[in-house]
């Protein structure tokens, strides 16, 4: 039988879930850079939704400790409802369970917080209950240590979870740049969330392919005047 992980992620056989994007759990987060944290989980959410990604926002206690989910992370998808719970694990909501299944798609990719609480249980038991496949995005996920994200990672991967990083998931569901149809927001996507490698799209584009700047404002250069002697 083949080993369905073998498979490419595609924007037909997977869905996305975002767990506990919220503040005050990104407050504790310590394994990486927050502000990059944050970057990199707008970045996964924009791509999901150029690609048309079953996606699924889940909340824990959000007026009494958590604080509301990421306004730019719920601006990518409008009008979406937001899964609240009481449990750290997600798999012990029904709403949860319903809306995965209604999905309908096997291979569920994963980002949130904490590492090594709400993805690591939510994981294990989705695998364990619901025959998920479970691909963690570790740079769009954040624990309280490098350690506790670390280690988190480490005893999901050895449960069969498949590590991920958030611009491998958006690469591979565009997978050929021929895909004419979602090359430009992609190209935006890494522009403007992919660090040095937009950095370099943006160069490419003005400079060897002397497309127009990607500014909405206009701005004037002035040439060089010597300063008097």
């Amino acid at each position: 039988m083949t080993n369905p992980k073998l498979e490419v992620l595609t924007p037909d056989n997977c869905q996305i879930i975002f767990i506990d994007q919220q503040p005050q759990m990104a407050f504790g987060v310590q394994s990486m850079d927050r502000q990059a944290l944050k970057n990199n989980t707008v970045g996964l959410a924009k791509a999901a939704k150029v690609f048309n990604i079953p996606t699924i926002i889940t909340t824990v206690e959000t007026e009494s400790f958590s604080g509301h989910t990421y306004p730019e992370l719920l601006d990518v998808f409008p009008g979406k409802d937001i899964l609240e719970r009481s449990s750290m694990n997600s798999w012990d909501d029904q709403k949860v369970r319903d809306a995965l299944a209604a999905n309908g798609r096997k291979k569920v990719v994963v980002s949130g917080l904490w590492t090594e609480v709400c993805n690591n249980s939510f994981a294990l038991c989705a695998m364990l209950e619901g025959d998920y496949e479970i691909y963690m995005v570790a740079d769009a996920s954040g624990g309280t240590s490098k350690e506790a994200h670390d280690y988190a990672m480490q005893r999901m991967i050895q449960a069969g979870v498949v590590p991920v990083t958030w611009q491998q998931v958006l690469l591979e569901w565009q997978r050929d740049w021929a895909h004419k149809e979602t090359y430009d927001a992609v190209m935006k996507i890494v522009k403007e969330h992919s660090g040095a490698y937009g950095m370099g799209v943006d160069y490419a584009y003005t400079m060897v392919h002397k497309a127009a700047q990607r500014t909405t404002t206009e701005h004037t250069t002035l040439a060089p005047v010597p300063a008097n002697k």
